[in-house]
């Protein structure tokens, strides 16, 4: 897929709009960005109809394929320690861990799409499946399925966004800019260049391993309520009084996964459960964190103030990017088509390339795809996406 050019691909005068209404001492809009326009409406028009069908049973077979692969890793796995040679056990098992963490990404990704309605028309069987598979992994399927959809609702939005949402550059410890001059970008640079490489490494090693429970847990890199905000508590600022009842259904069901880790440490060992379970899980957390990560921290990317915010706008605050064709594949293009997922998180992920190309002509150059190597554009986000200025109707990270 190649990045797109400009904005002549179906991009009309209309589709566009400066910042002739803000004042040119103090612009709105940083980097002269000009907001773009579209309605809902066009967008979805210009989508065929057919792309918007979901099937019950071929999301039944997506789950089928994925959880056989599962079972055939697992009992594989079950003969590794049969090999004499230690050589091949010590190659084997990673190799196991490796790909029972892509697999089990992608029955996560399953869920995810039971949590959007986009697996089957009905409700019943998308939260059904969702919270067997969710809970499977221990993840409250019905917590995060309603702070996902807030997500989706105001992605980019700098106060409403439920996750990586940017820190501002008080929050990161550097003085406040002056308003009647611009503030020495080179001290800036300096400033938050002093962190070694090593430091980087650490804490990207930290954020791969914990960020994934650290936000269910915390709210880790979600918004700020000023108390504790979990995932797992039913008086959490993200709930409401009439999701009381779907928390603990949520919390429930991750108590049940446990009690059978539990139950299979009491009847092998903790060291089978962590070999054949927890560092897959592991993985699984790594790929979650990356994916989302590289989604949502970038910086080509706007973040919003309310001022400018709409729904559009904000679904457009992502970046598609390609794993290969292979884990594009396993991961159920939940990478590669992240754009169309925002826009319309209710269309089924095996209709979103085909929507990926129709929108690519509408959007122009407000379609973000990145071939940047994976590991090149994870090393420029953590490193260059560190904080957004205190003001601005649109702000763009800095370093």
């Amino acid at each position: 897929m190649a990045p797109p050019n400009t904005v002549d691909a179906g991009l009309t005068h209309r589709h566009i709009s400066g910042t002739a209404a803000t004042s040119p001492a103090k612009p709105a809009y940083e980097r002269d960005y000009k907001l773009p326009e579209f309605t809902i409406k066009e967008i979805r028009e210009c989508i065929p109809a057919h792309c918007f069908e979901r099937s019950g049973l071929r999301g039944l077979c997506h789950v089928a394929i994925d959880i056989t692969y599962a079972s055939l890793l697992f009992l594989g796995a079950m003969q590794i320690d049969k090999f004499e040679n230690p050589l091949v056990r010590y190659l084997l098992w990673p190799a196991y861990w490796v790909a029972q963490g892509v697999v089990c990404t992608g029955i996560w990704v399953l869920a995810h799409e039971c949590g959007h309605q986009s697996f089957s028309t009905s409700k019943t069987l998308n939260n059904t499946v969702g919270w067997f598979l969710h809970s499977a992994l221990l993840v409250p399927y019905h917590s995060w399925r309603i702070s996902h959809s807030k997500h989706h609702k105001a992605t980019g939005h700098m106060t409403k966004d439920q996750v990586f949402v940017p820190k501002t550059r008080t929050q990161v410890g550097l003085p406040a800019k002056q308003k009647d001059q611009e503030q020495d970008h080179d001290e800036d640079h300096a400033h938050m260049d002093e962190e070694p490489p090593i430091v980087t490494l650490f804490w990207m090693l930290i954020q791969f391993l914990f960020g994934w429970p650290a936000y269910l847990f915390i709210n880790a890199s979600g918004q700020d309520y000023g108390r504790w905000t979990s995932h797992f508590h039913t008086w959490s600022p993200i709930f409401e009084a009439r999701n009381f009842f779907d928390i603990i259904l949520s919390d429930a069901g991750v108590l049940v996964t446990l009690a059978g880790l539990i139950y299979a440490t009491m009847q092998f060992s903790a060291l089978a459960v962590v070999k054949f379970y927890g560092i897959p899980y592991l993985f699984v957390n790594f790929w979650l964190v990356l994916i989302t990560f590289l989604q949502h921290t970038d910086p080509k990317l706007p973040h919003y103030r309310e001022s400018a915010w709409n729904f559009q706008r904000g679904a457009l605050c992502t970046v598609d990017r390609s794993f290969g064709k292979l884990l594009d594949h396993m991961l159920h293009g939940i990478v590669h088509t992240h754009v169309a997922h925002h826009l319309f998180s209710q269309m089924p992920f095996y209709h979103a390339e085909e929507a990926t190309y129709h929108l690519k002509k509408l959007l122009g150059e407000y379609y973000v795809y990145d071939p940047t190597p994976i590991y090149q554009a994870l090393w420029r986000s953590f490193r260059e996406c560190k904080f957004v200025e205190d003001e601005g109707d649109v702000v763009f990270f800095k370093k």
